[in-house]
């Protein structure tokens, strides 16, 4: 099925694309000319991009001929952000690069603050979020201290996306911030940018709210729309009026049945206008996308494939090729092809899919390539700026000691001999020293490239290994051919509701593997999804239970993907060679040591045990790579978690059961 789209509802996945919108309203006071005159044509990136690059370079061949640095530095934090909108990456980097070591010589807030903004653009596009966050917040201090409220609005909502999900508190207290500053700003565009802000915080929250946080959330986005409908002539970046629309719709998918369908298609195809009218193609996916979810919902097949069929006829009609939204689109009929059982179709947009399909994952592996060759070239291009800066230190020295010289000789011969020689010494060591240096700043260069290549490569390799081991061929395949069983053998709500687990574990093992920590409760979701698929695989030959310590925090952050495996090996090697007479049980208990800053984590199975498992797998051709990864990952955290690591024991029978045991000393992150 497709997935709601809604854009900033689903974590903000695309967070980067926001960036484009950072520099589209003034302060008037403290503006120069030139600004003015760049700002003007950036103002210009949607209308008319040919002439928007042309005004800004005039303006930076203005502010060259005027000696002006400052006005230098904002020209080229501009011209960045354009190439960004133009996905030129290189031509981005070069600007944004040059635009920050430039402001690092003034002492110019404006142009300090528009340098670091560009820079924190650079370093989201490129996936260097950490990096994004320093060079945002840097910006967002110092356009405060200049009380630029409409810069700081922009700024302060794009930081609350980027410390989403991580961080919810850090989240609202950036989309509150940037509220503030947007009503003190009085422009409309960062009112709207603002509230687009604090509108996703608060459909975050609906997960755990109400009645009552629905219709607040929905009366926002309703003053929203309100907003932006009536200043559309002022907001230069209509895609945020796209989003707008495309939110509200959301919203009422969420509330009490049934809802406002006139209202939900009114604000989509408002949606679907402005995205064909401005080329916008995220907008123009989640509309027709929400809106095919629905009439699939509502039971409307014909409407659904038509909606889908007209958004793929649009498309193709576009100079360029969308990979992704083709694929989404047949993916989507596909599944209106099974609800119509018009298996003929579905063939046909099954192999279109396939097609699309790999196109996407190509294009996807590409950019990942290209971002992390990018962010290995910025942080060489840093290290040589740093060279080439200590090399003009060092010429700048040696003119003033020639100029000293000269002096020496005009006060008279006696003297010229003997300052001659000291001087031909000191320029000796001085060029000595230059040499030395040189050649240490270029061996650490080397070192450098050769350590983040090799890190580079690693952590890919680890994170390749990691999905593939989460995801096991056997399980996936076993797991499917169980729910085509109750396909046909008409067992459709049984089917339906473990084709979700399956989708949503898929979904899980894929965002989990990316991120660096998830909460105790996403980890715990993860498994009880992947237990109950292996139930099914078992037919329910199995029980468990996960339960956790009165004491342990379930939002507590820890590394993602560690306990699965231990889960996978429990039923592999101890519970499915059971007897069938034996009812297999899996425990899962968690308790928080505060001594140690970690998670315990037991896990117990009635299986056959370590022993008898071991006869069985001479002849088992089931390898557990994941195990074996788990393992590494805990001894890299052994670094600076001393305690992180698990042992796998038989359970005593004198004093228990038959069986296996497993603890995980889990390291939880702050």
């Amino acid at each position: 099925m497709f997935q709601k789209p809604a854009i900033y509802f689903l974590k903000k996945k695309k967070i980067s694309l926001l960036f484009c919108f950072l520099f589209s309203a003034l302060i008037q006071a403290q503006v120069s000319p030139v600004e003015q005159m760049a700002a003007n044509g950036y103002a210009k990136r949607f209308a008319d991009t040919t002439a928007s690059i042309k005004i800004q370079n005039q303006a930076l061949n203005l502010a060259k001929k005027n000696n002006s640095k400052d006005d230098e530095i904002i020209c080229y934090a501009y011209l960045a952000l354009t190439k960004r909108k133009q996905l030129h990456l290189k031509e981005f980097m070069h600007y944004a690069d040059t635009a920050y070591y430039l402001s690092q010589n003034t002492n110019a807030l404006r142009a300090k603050a528009h340098a670091a903004t560009a820079m924190g653009a650079l370093k989201s596009y490129i996936e260097d979020k950490p990096q994004a966050l320093n060079y945002l917040l840097e910006g967002y201090k110092l356009f405060s201290k200049v009380k630029a409220h409409d810069q700081c609005a922009k700024i302060a909502s794009d930081i609350s996306y980027l410390f989403s999900p991580a961080s919810p508190v850090k989240v609202e207290k950036y989309a509150r911030e940037a509220m503030t500053h947007a009503a003190k700003s009085g422009d409309p565009e960062s009112q709207l940018y603002a509230r687009l802000a604090f509108g996703g915080f608060m459909a975050d929250n609906l997960e755990t709210g109400g009645i009552l946080e629905w219709a607040a959330a929905l009366k926002f986005f309703e003053e929203t729309v309100s907003l932006a409908e009536k200043n559309a002539d002022k907001i230069v970046s209509k895609s945020n009026i796209g989003i707008a629309y495309v939110n509200l719709a959301d919203l009422y998918t969420k509330g009490p049945r049934p809802i406002d369908e006139e209202a939900f298609l009114l604000n989509l195809q408002k949606a679907e206008t402005i995205a064909k009218k401005y080329n916008i193609k995220i907008i123009l996916r989640s509309a027709i996308g929400l809106k095919g979810f629905y009439y699939t919902q509502k039971g409307d097949y014909a409407k659904a494939e038509l909606l889908f069929v007209e958004g793929i006829k649009y498309q193709k009609s576009l100079p360029y090729t969308d990979n992704y939204l083709f694929a989404a689109f047949y993916n989507s009929l596909k599944d209106v092809s099974v609800k119509r059982k018009d298996f003929q179709a579905y063939y046909g947009y099954d192999t279109l899919f396939t097609k699309y399909n790999q196109l996407k994952y190509k294009e996807s592996a590409q950019s990942m390539l290209q971002n992390a060759d990018a962010r290995y070239e910025s942080s060489k291009k840093a290290e040589r700026i740093k060279q080439l800066e200590l090399e003009n230190e060092l010429e700048q020295k040696n003119k003033l000691l020639g100029y000293g010289i000269a002096g020496v000789l005009l006060i008279g011969l006696v003297f010229m001999f003997r300052s001659y020689h000291y001087r031909q010494r000191y320029y000796q060591n001085r060029e000595d020293l230059l040499q030395q240096k040189q050649e240490h700043n270029e061996l650490k260069i080397q070192l450098m490239e050769k350590e983040t290549i090799e890190n580079l490569a690693a952590r890919l390799s680890l994170e390749r290994r990691l999905l593939r081991s989460q995801m096991d061929p056997h399980f996936i395949f076993n797991a499917l051919g169980n729910i085509q069983s109750m396909i046909l053998q008409k067992d459709t709500i049984p089917a339906v509701s473990y084709l979700n687990k399956f989708a949503k574990l898929t979904r899980q093992v894929l965002e989990q593997s990316r991120k660096e920590t998830i909460s105790l409760d996403e980890e715990i979701s993860t498994l009880k999804n992947y237990i109950e698929l292996q139930q099914l695989r078992l037919n329910n030959g199995f029980d468990y239970v996960i339960e956790c310590d009165e004491n342990v925090e379930t939002d507590a952050l820890i590394p993602p993907l560690l306990i699965q495996p231990f889960i996978e090996n429990a039923v592999e090697h101890g519970l499915k060679p059971q007897e069938n007479n034996v009812r297999g049980l899996i425990e899962i208990y968690f308790e928080e040591d505060e001594t140690s800053q970690s998670l315990i984590c037991t896990i117990k199975d009635n299986g056959i045990g370590l022993a008898a498992s071991r006869k069985l797998k001479i002849n088992d051709t089931h390898q557990s790579l994941s195990t074996i990864i788990t393992d590494e990952r805990l001894a890299k955290m052994k670094k600076e978690n001393p305690n992180a690591g698990f042992t796998v024991s038989e359970r005593d029978l004198n004093t228990d059961r038959q069986g296996c045991i497993v603890i995980i000393n889990i390291p939880i992150l702050r």
